[in-house]
C-alpha cells in the first residue's frame, strides 16, 4: 500500500512517500524549484501543490500516481468550515493573530484559500506542469481515496511515530495550523491521544514571527537569525515579553498587549545596522520563549508522567530552547523530528493515514538519518560536467584527498549521495570547512553573503562527540546546542559561538559512511575530530539538490573546490597560477 503525503499550506511545501509502513521518500518543493519555501509570488502561492516533490517520491518507488492507494494533506479545512456550509465552527475576527500586507495569503479564514484546499485534490489530475506529465497524465484521484489530516496531529505523528519511543509525550508548537497553535498529545504504541490544545490568536510561534519581523528579518524564514542574534544581547526586555504571555496552570497560554513599537520604538528596516537595542530584544525575547516553554513542558511532564518527549512545529527548530528542555526540563529523552516544520507534516500526514488504513500495522516508522532525497549516481554527475563543459578529474580516494584540500584552510562543496530532508544540511548537501582557523567563520559567512554574527557549526565523529562538547551526546539532526569543552575552544575557534555553544551535528559510518570516513581521514591527519558544517546555498536560495544546482552555486560563490561524487572540481588547482 502506498501512501503519498502532502504540505501544500502556509510555507515550505512538501511531499513524502510511504510503502506498506516503510519511509520511502521525502523531499521539500523548493530543492527542485530552487524557490525559498516552496511558495511562488502572490497570488499563486496558495493554490500550488508541491508536484515536483510529489514527482520525486513517485520515480523513486518507480510508480504511476494512479498506483498511490491514499493520499493525505496536512490540513483539515473542515476545522473551519464545519459542515462546508461556510460558517466557520469557531468565532475568531479575522484580524486576530494575523499579520499584515504581504502575508496575508497565509490567512486561513479566506474563502478563496480555503476553497484551494478543499479541491486540492483534483490539481493532482489536471494542475501538473507539462514536463512532468510521465508520472500524472492519466490519473484520477478519488476523492474517497483523499485525507484531509488535521496539521497539528499530522505534527504530532512526525514527532512520535519515527522517534524511537513506544511510548512518549508528544509537544508541537508552532505559529498557527488550522486553531491550534499547540499542542499537547500522549503517543502510546500506535496511538496519539490529544491532551489538550491552545488555539488561535495565542502563539508562541507568531509572536516570535512578529518579532523577527519587527528586528528587519523575513517571518516564516529568519527565526533563526533572531535566536543567533540573541546571543549578543542581555535580556533587559524580559518583563516586557512576560507582560505579553500569561501562562497557566494546565498547559495553557494567552498573548495579548504585544505593542512592539510602543514598547521598544520604530521597527528596524532590512539592512540597517544592528544596534546593541535589537540585540537585547532578541535575547529577551529568547529568555521568555525558553521560560514559557520549560514551564509548559513540565505540565505535561506531570500530567503523562512519561520520561520520553518528543517535539515538533517550527519552535521545536530552535535549537537553543531544545538545549534549555534537555538540560533543565523533566524528560529522561528528547527526540526531535529533524523536519520539525512544517514540510516534515508531509511525512506525518502519510504516517498517520498510513496506520488508520492498515491498523494491523506496528509502529515501525524509524528515521535513524534524515537523508531521503535524490541521490545521483556518478555516471549521471559525470554526464553533466561534461555536458557543462566543466573542467574536472576523478578522486581516487575521495575522504583522504578531500581531508588534504580542508587542511589547507580550503572551502569545499560537498555533494554526495541522497538529499537531506528537512531545513538542515547534515553532509550531504553541504559546505565544509576546517574549524581550526579563527578567521573561517567569518570567511564563510562572507561566501554564504551572510550577516557577520551568524555562527557556523560543526559536525563531529559520534565516538568523540563528548571529548569535544560538554555532556554531548547522539545529536545526528544538528537540533541543539552543546558547550563547546574548555580545553578544546582554541582548536576549533571556528565553531565556537559568542556563548561558548555550538550546534553539533554528531555522524556516524551507519548514518552517512561517505561523510564519516572524510572525518576520520580529517582527524587522522590533524588531531580534530571536527569540521565546519553549513548548508550548500548562497543568501535567498534554498540548499543545492541537483548537480547542476552544485556547479552554479559553486561558479557564482567563492568557494576552493567542489568535490561531486567521486569528482572534484576546482577553480586553483595544484600548479596552476591564482588569478
Amino acid at each position: 500500500m502506498y501512501t503519498l503525503g502532502i504540505n501544500a499550506v502556509f510555507h515550505d511545501s512538501a511531499a513524502c512517500l510511504i510503502k506498506d509502513g516503510q519511509l520511502i521518500a521525502a523531499a521539500e518543493e523548493e530543492r527542485f524549484t530552487q524557490i525559498k519555501h516552496g511558495k511562488r509570488p502572490i497570488p499563486f502561492s496558495t493554490y500550488e501543490l508541491p508536484f515536483h516533490a510529489i514527482n520525486y517520491c513517485l520515480e523513486t518507488a518507480n510508480i504511476h500516481l494512479k498506483d498511490v492507494d491514499h493520499f493525505a494533506y496536512s490540513f483539515d479545512p473542515s476545522l473551519l468550515l464545519g459542515d462546508h456550509s461556510g460558517k466557520p465552527t469557531i468565532e475568531i475576527p479575522l484580524e486576530q493573530g494575523m499579520e499584515t500586507g504581504s502575508s496575508k495569503w497565509t490567512n486561513p479564514w479566506d474563502p478563496l484559500f480555503l476553497s484551494s484546499i478543499i479541491n486540492a485534490y483534483r490539481q493532482l489530475s489536471d494542475g501538473y506542469p507539462h514536463h512532468l506529465q510521465k508520472r500524472f497524465k492519466g490519473a484520477n484521484v478519488d476523492r474517497s481515496r483523499w485525507h484531509f489530516v488535521e496539521h497539528h496531529i499530522a505534527h504530532a505523528a512526525s514527532a512520535y511515530y519515527p522517534s524511537p519511543f513506544t511510548r512518549a509525550a508528544v509537544m508541537t508548537i508552532d505559529g498557527r495550523g488550522e486553531v491550534a497553535t499547540t499542542t499537547y498529545n500522549l503517543g502510546t504504541g500506535n496511538d496519539l491521544i490529544r491532551l489538550g490544545q491552545v488555539d488561535m490568536p495565542h502563539s508562541l510561534g507568531l509572536l516570535y514571527e512578529r518579532v523577527t519581523s519587527y528586528l528587519g528579518f523575513l517571518h516564516s524564514s529568519d527565526e533563526y537569525k533572531v535566536m543567533a542574534l540573541a546571543s549578543y544581547g542581555k535580556p533587559v526586555f524580559i518583563n516586557e515579553f512576560r507582560d505579553m504571555i500569561k501562562v497557566y496552570d494546565n498547559g495553557q497560554y494567552t498573548i495579548t498587549n504585544e505593542r512592539l513599537e510602543e514598547r521598544f520604538g520604530p521597527t528596524r528596516e532590512r539592512n540597517a545596522p544592528f544596534t546593541e537595542h535589537h540585540f537585547n530584544i532578541a535575547r529577551s525575547l529568547q529568555f521568555v520563549l525558553e521560560e514559557v516553554v520549560l514551564e509548559l513542558v513540565h505540565w505535561l511532564h506531570r500530567e503523562t508522567k512519561e520520561e520520553n518527549l518528543c517535539l515538533d512545529g517550527g519552535v521545536a527548530l530552535n535549537c537553543v530552547l531544545n538545549a534549555r528542555i534537555r538540560d533543565k526540563g523533566p524528560f529522561k529523552n528528547i527526540w526531535v523530528q529533524p523536519a520539525a516544520g512544517d514540510a516534515g507534516t508531509a511525512l506525518g500526514a502519510a504516517i498517520y493515514t498510513d496506520l488508520q488504513q492498515n491498523k494491523q500495522a506496528d509502529k515501525n516508522y524509524r528515521m535513524p538519518h534524515a537523508y531521503w532525497g535524490p541521490e545521483y549516481s556518478d555516471a549521471e554527475i559525470e554526464k553533466f560536467l561534461q555536458w557543462a563543459k566543466v573542467p574536472y578529474r576523478k578522486l581516487q580516494n575521495i575522504a583522504e584527498e578531500t581531508a588534504d584540500i580542508l587542511l589547507q584552510d580550503k572551502i569545499i562543496g560537498w555533494f554526495q549521495g541522497r538529499m537531506e530532508f528537512g531545513p538542515r544540511a547534515l553532509g550531504s548537501r553541504s559546505i565544509l570547512a576546517s574549524p581550526m582557523s579563527p578567521s573561517m567563520q567569518s570567511r564563510l559567512n562572507v561566501v554564504k553573503d551572510r550577516e557577520d554574527f551568524r555562527p557556523v557549526a560543526p559536525v563531529v565523529l559520534e565516538e568523540d562527540a563528548a571529548e569535544w562538547f560538554r555532556n554531548a551526546s547522539q545529536s545526528p539532526f544538528m537540533l541543539s546546542v552543546f558547550d563547546v569543552q574548555p580545553d578544546k575552544a582554541s582548536l576549533i575557534p571556528a565553531v565556537r559561538h559568542v556563548d561558548g555553544t555550538a550546534r553539533i551535528q554528531t555522524v556516524n559510518g551507519e548514518q552517512h559512511q561517505q561523510y564519516y570516513d572524510l572525518l576520520k581521514a580529517f582527524k587522522q591527519k590533524s588531531g580534530v575530530p571536527v569540521l565546519v558544517n553549513t548548508s550548500f546555498n548562497t543568501l535567498g536560495k534554498p540548499i543545492v539538490c541537483t548537480p547542476r544546482d552544485a556547479v552554479e552555486c559553486f561558479w557564482s560563490s567563492p568557494f576552493d573546490a567542489l568535490v561531486i561524487g567521486s569528482y572534484i572540481v576546482e577553480k586553483n588547482p595544484v600548479g596552476t597560477p591564482a588569478l
